[in-house]
């Protein structure tokens, strides 16, 4: 098992949603958090009738006859951090000129079931477990502010079976419940419901003495098998190094993934949501103004860590963010034609070059893009004209925070428009 690349992976789903941009308490994207991987108290979903599950299972095909199973399971178990006034719970004060905000933090957990033979599963075995309440209070703040932070009690199990199909084959049964008590008031509070709730939770399966069968895409015969599989809140995905055809790990995740999933090596560091780019959300940092960064360092060491990177960044990082060529293919000569670079053009009786300001002034209103940038102050990287002979500007936004990106003729960050859709701005700049 390559174990350095399954726990990237696996860090990456365990926090995936954590917090979000703009990473700030007062966000409305941050009120509803823990959204993914959830295993609800059983009585909680038994008064929902099972739309919330207190059951997450995994089922995959495993092949060796001498096989033995490990499994561990992890989530984020929520903790309030708590701002105190004179003793009450207030959602934020301000200390000092530092902003405070009560704000759910988290603990990781990991189970570990023992190691058991593959064999021997015919009957199901369980593996209980229960993390205590408890209570902390940091030093006070001043005479009346304190923070305090505070876990509730869980407790659930692991219950992991194996199926023979053949001599060969044996079907893999995973099943994590949670067994922590709710009841009362905590049923229909959704704060006291999350803090009794598995968060992000996920399974890992490390197979000794044989391997798995890929859930995707298992071997012909091997294909009705797989798709009878059931699995509830979680889908089961190979991890690994795909190069050298590891296939000993799975990773059971609540978010969609394919077959040996990893992080792009050109990522600087988390920012707890896979379904963006890295470039984007690190250029929405740098253009935050100073009292929303005081603000995003205050509501944990996550978004402190986010915010001290961000701004640390080499230029040379934030370049690399931009894109990769994974695989390089040779034009087609015929389709792919060079445009022809000018020293200048005239627009309105103005002689503009690579430097000059302009407005721009789009005309067609093609996308939205052309909406958004109307009005806009751009520089003039290149001067170009295609083979019917017109003539275009490429243009980066002056106030670009990536525009560097664009001077290095990348595209995202570069704009294209014809001679009669700019305003001269000469002596701007």
């Amino acid at each position: 098992m390559n174990a350095e690349r399954v726990d990237q992976v696996v860090a990456a789903v365990l926090y995936e949603g954590y917090i979000l941009y703009p990473y700030r308490a007062s966000s409305r994207k941050n009120r509803q958090r823990f959204t993914f991987g959830r295993v609800y108290p059983e009585a909680y979903s038994r008064a929902q009738k099972g739309a919330d599950p207190c059951v997450m299972q995994t089922e995959c095909l495993a092949q060796g006859p001498d096989a033995a199973i490990e499994i561990s399971v992890r989530f984020l178990q929520p903790m309030w951090r708590e701002v105190l006034v004179d003793g009450k719970v207030v959602p934020e004060m301000e200390v000092d000129g530092n902003l405070m905000s009560t704000w759910q933090e988290a603990v990781e957990r990991e189970v570990r079931a023992p190691l058991l033979r593959v064999r021997d599963l015919s009957e199901p075995r369980k593996h209980e477990f229960a993390f205590e309440a408890s209570e902390t209070r940091e030093p006070d703040i001043s005479p009346s502010v304190a923070i305090r932070r505070r876990q509730e009690a869980i407790s659930g199990g692991i219950e992991i079976a194996a199926v023979a199909i053949d001599s060969e084959v044996s079907k893999i049964t995973v099943r994590v419940e949670n067994h922590t008590p709710i009841f009362g008031a905590a049923l229909s509070d959704q704060d006291e419901l999350l803090m009794r709730t598995f968060a992000s939770t996920h399974t890992i399966l490390h197979v000794r003495g044989g391997e798995f069968l890929s859930s995707l895409d298992p071997p012909a015969a091997w294909a009705e098998t797989a798709a009878a599989c059931r699995n509830i809140g979680v889908w089961p995905v190979l991890v690994g190094d795909e190069a050298k055809g590891e296939r000993d790990t799975m990773l059971s995740s609540p978010i969609i993934l394919y077959d040996y999933p990893k992080i792009a090596p050109e990522s600087s560091g988390d920012l707890f949501d896979g379904a963006e780019i890295d470039e984007i959300l690190t250029l929405r940092i740098m253009t935050m103004t100073d009292a929303e960064k005081a603000e995003m360092r205050q509501v944990d060491e996550y978004a402190r860590r986010i915010l001290e990177r961000t701004e640390a960044l080499p230029p040379e990082n934030l370049l690399r963010m931009h894109g990769a060529i994974r695989e390089k293919r040779a034009p087609e000569v015929d389709f792919f034609n060079p445009e022809t670079k000018l020293a200048g053009a005239t627009v309105g009786g103005v002689f503009l070059q690579a430097g000059d300001h302009v407005r721009i002034r789009p005309k067609k209103r093609a996308d939205a893009i052309d909406m958004i940038l109307a009005g806009k102050t751009a520089v003039i990287e290149a001067v170009e004209q295609d083979l019917e002979g017109a003539i275009h500007f490429a243009l980066v936004l002056a106030d670009d925070p990536g525009k560097d990106i664009g001077f290095a003729r990348m595209p995202g960050h570069r704009f294209f428009y014809a001679s009669d859709e700019v305003e001269p701005l000469k002596g701007e700049g």
